[in-house]
């Protein structure tokens, strides 16, 4: 690999990571183009350079830390038997799991819902394009007229994952009695999450 395209990649990261370092420490209005390019320790013409601007850089850097997004088509699996049961179950539990231990994305998220900002528009769009192939691939052959149940429920349990996650990151560990920032309350939560997920193929019809 050519020096320049190594190069290139070095500072791409940089700029990546230095976005990473001033959500978590100081909060996304920082976000600015001069903050950047300084925590990067670099020029911010190269943001221009290798990004195309501030709003595309806060594209990749969304895109390289939001769970959903990391959800390829090529990662479903080709033979389902089970309409996605096992399936939605380990997606579900993935995200509780990144969501518990990474302080960015929890940020992202609070950012999500404090902001109108294209970028984050865009990591919705990008969530429900995933969402959507999951559903129509795998859930909504095997529920049928039922579908739209099914995605209810599971809109129950996303937005559950995020907030209990974002609940302990910014408040308390308890939540329903549940220490959710312990080792056994974690448990309890991933269990309910596949009771819920069980239950939801069983009773659905």
């Amino acid at each position: 690999m050519p020096d320049s395209v190594r190069n290139k990649e070095r500072s791409r990261e940089r700029f990546l990571q230095a976005v990473g370092e001033i959500l978590t420490t100081k909060g996304f209005a920082a976000l600015k183009i001069n903050a950047i390019a300084e925590v990067a320790g670099l020029d911010k013409k190269l943001i221009y350079k290798y990004f195309g601007g501030l709003d595309q850089l806060l594209d990749e850097y969304l895109r390289t830390k939001d769970f959903w997004s990391s959800v390829k088509e090529e990662l479903i699996p080709q033979t389902v038997t089970d309409g996605g049961k096992a399936f939605s179950e380990a997606m579900l539990l993935q995200q509780y799991e990144q969501m518990n231990s990474n302080p960015e994305l929890q940020k992202i998220i609070l950012w999500r819902l404090s902001e109108q900002r294209k970028s984050l528009t865009t990591l919705l769009d990008n969530q429900e394009r995933t969402g959507e192939l999951l559903f129509r691939n795998m859930t909504d052959p095997h529920f049928g007229e039922s579908a739209g149940r099914y995605r209810a429920v599971a809109a129950v349990l996303v937005a559950g994952i995020y907030y209990l996650n974002l609940h302990t990151a910014m408040n308390t560990g308890t939540f329903c009695g549940i220490d959710i920032s312990s080792e056994e309350g974690r448990r309890q939560i991933q269990e309910a999450i596949s009771f819920l997920n069980r239950q939801a193929f069983e009773q659905i019809h």
